[in-house]
This record gives structure tokens, C-alpha cells and sequence, in this order.
């Protein structure tokens, strides 16, 4: 029985096969396989509403208070979605950033050290926190919710405890009159741009987006991330490493809690030892908006972003429409929810279109 061989696509030569991967696709499919179309469309939702019901809302000064809100959060929540589309989670990374604050504040106070040595202590101290993460999830097995809560647990006791027993009280002392404090105020906590003053998260914040988008979409290491996301076992198979890669994942969550917790110590000049708590899953759902998978191996860094975004016009929306702030809560909840099945609907309507 004779076959019939599928006509070519024109441009190809007579009797070549078609190579699906030269064929054209839509705008519209290929905006339906981005991860972060759902939040995106939710951000211009959310800015919609807020410029409807707050009379203030889009003033420069609150678009500034709002941009700051968001970068705060997003500066952890893009390692955070890295984490997350490699099939993990870190459940100490809002303590880590106190830790990250504490450690710096005490050991220059008791040294009489620069301020920076301090910085510099707590980068090395915050970096082996999150190796420590990684090298136990990979040579234990055990799954990271249950080692990173440990280490939750283990932080919150090490920094109330330590900071009582070095300070005397629950918080440090001042830093503010030692040397290096302003040149590490300006780097951390606010920068002059163009004579205004904008808080340096923001600045942080385009950095780690640019930085992560470039390493998921335009490396090796950004394969990797995707492949043991999607399956360790197989990606183990085909020669990733999977340990070296989960264990580079949780550090670049230590080195954006490094980069927060500075920020906390020179913009208050203070720190309290039980802040940080819960804030690990304000981060986790920052990334959930913004279209990463609970199961990983699905996600964007730009789509973190856009959940930070919505996350801060949210908090800040109520405040500038004299809302009561105890709803706050409430919102977040329901986006998460209204998020996630959004992006559900958009990555099966994006598998179906291929």
C-alpha cells in the first residue's frame, strides 16, 4: 500500500519534511505560554480599581509609597519563584532576613567595627544558612518544607535568644553613629535618582528580575532549574546536576534575605528580633500570582515581580481609599485564589493551543 508524504510548507524544498520548530506562532499563543499573562492581567485590574476608587492613588508620591511596598516584597519573592520552579520551598527565608539584620548590627556594635565589616559578616553568616538549607534537602531527601522549617524554628530561637543575651533586650542597639553607616545607608536603604530619593529595594528589585529572567530564559543553569523542577529523577537522568543545582537555588534566596535584612537595619537603624515571621509565605504567594506552580517547573521571575506589584497597589490601594486595613487579609486571599486558577485556565489553554 502506497503512502502519501505530507506537503512541504512553502520555502522548504521538494520533498523536505516541515520543521515544526520554523513555523511561525501567533502573538496570541505565544502570549498565552508566558507564565505571567494571568498576574499581569490582574495588575492592570488592580491599578484600574484603585485609580477608580482612591482619589489619591496616582499621585507620584503614592505611586512612589506603592512602588516601594512592592519592592520590599519582590526583592525576595524573585529568588523565591526561582526556588519554586525548581520544585522547592524555603520556609525560613522571612526570619533569615532579620538574621541577615541582626548579625550585622551586633557584631559591629560589639566589635567597634566599620559598619561594612559587619555587612560583610552577615553576607558569609545569611550565605551558609542557605547552603546549609540546600545541602541537607539534597543529601537527606527529606522533603523542604520539613528542612527549612526546622531551620525556621531554629532561627527564630537563635535570634530572640541571642539578642537578649548579647543586648539584654529584644532588640539591638543603635548603629547610627559608628563609621560606614551612611555609605551603607545609601547603598541598602535610599539612593538620590534624579533629586528625588528612591529607596534602594527598588533599585535591588530591577536588578534580581533582570539578573533571574536573564539566567532562566538565556542559560545552562536556567535549564537546569526547569529540568529538576519538572522531575529530578529525570533530569538526573540526562546529566543535570540536581544537588549542585537546589543547593545554588537556596542560596540566591540567602543573598536576597542578605540583601533585605540590610535594608531593614539602615532604615531603622534598629532591629527587633522576632520580625520576619510569617512573612516567608507573603513571598510564597508573591510567586504564586505571578504564575509559578506549587509543583514547580513552571514560573517567571518577571512574573514575581507582577505578583509584588499587585501585592504592594493592594496594601497601599486600601490605605489611599480610607478603607479599613483589617481587610487587608481578606484581598490578599482572594487574589491568591482568583490568581491561581487564572493562570491554571491560561497554561491549559496554552498546552491545548500547541
Amino acid at each position: 500500500m502506497s503512502t502519501t508524504a505530507p506537503p512541504a510548507s512553502p520555502g522548504t524544498a521538494p520533498g523536505a519534511a516541515a520543521d515544526e520548530r520554523l513555523l511561525r506562532t501567533s502573538l496570541a499563543r505565544r502570549l498565552m505560554g508566558r507564565p505571567e499573562l494571568g498576574s499581569v492581567v490582574g495588575a492592570v485590574a488592580v491599578f484600574v480599581f484603585f485609580s477608580l476608587a482612591a482619589d489619591s492613588f496616582l499621585q507620584p508620591s503614592s505611586l512612589n509609597t506603592v512602588l516601594y511596598a512592592a519592592s520590599t516584597l519582590g526583592v525576595m519573592a524573585v529568588p523565591v519563584a526561582l526556588l519554586m520552579i525548581g520544585g522547592e520551598f524555603d520556609l525560613s527565608a522571612g526570619v533569615l532576613v532579620t538574621t541577615s539584620a541582626l548579625v550585622s548590627s551586633m557584631f559591629s556594635y560589639q566589635m567597634t567595627a566599620n559598619v561594612w565589616v559587619g555587612v560583610g559578616v552577615s553576607l558569609l553568616v545569611t550565605l551558609a544558612v542557605g547552603c546549609f538549607n540546600g545541602f541537607l534537602l539534597t543529601r537527606t531527601g527529606l522533603p523542604s518544607f520539613i528542612i527549612t522549617l526546622g531551620t525556621f524554628l531554629m532561627l527564630t530561637g537563635l535570634n530572640l535568644g541571642l539578642t537578649k543575651l548579647i543586648s539584654g533586650t529584644v532588640s539591638t542597639k543603635s548603629i547610627s553613629d559608628m563609621e560606614g553607616f551612611a555609605s551603607a545607608r545609601a547603598v541598602f536603604a535610599e539612593t538620590p535618582v534624579l533629586g528625588t530619593t528612591v529607596k534602594s529595594t527598588v533599585l535591588w528589585w530591577v536588578l534580581l528580575v533582570a539578573l533571574a529572567t536573564w539566567i532562566l530564559l538565556r542559560t545552562r543553569f536556567g535549564n537546569w532549574v526547569f529540568a529538576v523542577g519538572g522531575g529530578a529523577g529525570a533530569a538526573r537522568a540526562v546529566g543535570v546536576p540536581v544537588r549542585r543545582t537546589k543547593t545554588l537555588l537556596y542560596t540566591g534566596v540567602a543573598f536576597a534575605a542578605w540583601v533585605s535584612g540590610q535594608h531593614l537595619l539602615f532604615s531603622f537603624e534598629v532591629v527587633q528580633s522576632g520580625e520576619g515571621v510569617g512573612n516567608e509565605l507573603t513571598y510564597i504567594i508573591a510567586a504564586v500570582i505571578g504564575g509559578c506552580l506549587i509543583t514547580g517547573g513552571y514560573g517567571s521571575a518577571i512574573g514575581s515581580a507582577v505578583g509584588a506589584l499587585i501585592f504592594g497597589m493592594t496594601s497601599k490601594g486600601i490605605v489611599f481609599a480610607e478603607w479599613n486595613p483589617d481587610w487587608f487579609t481578606f484581598f490578599l486571599g482572594a487574589m491568591l485564589l482568583l490568581a491561581t486558577l487564572l493562570n491554571t485556565w491560561v497554561r491549559r489553554r496554552a498546552e491545548a493551543t500547541r
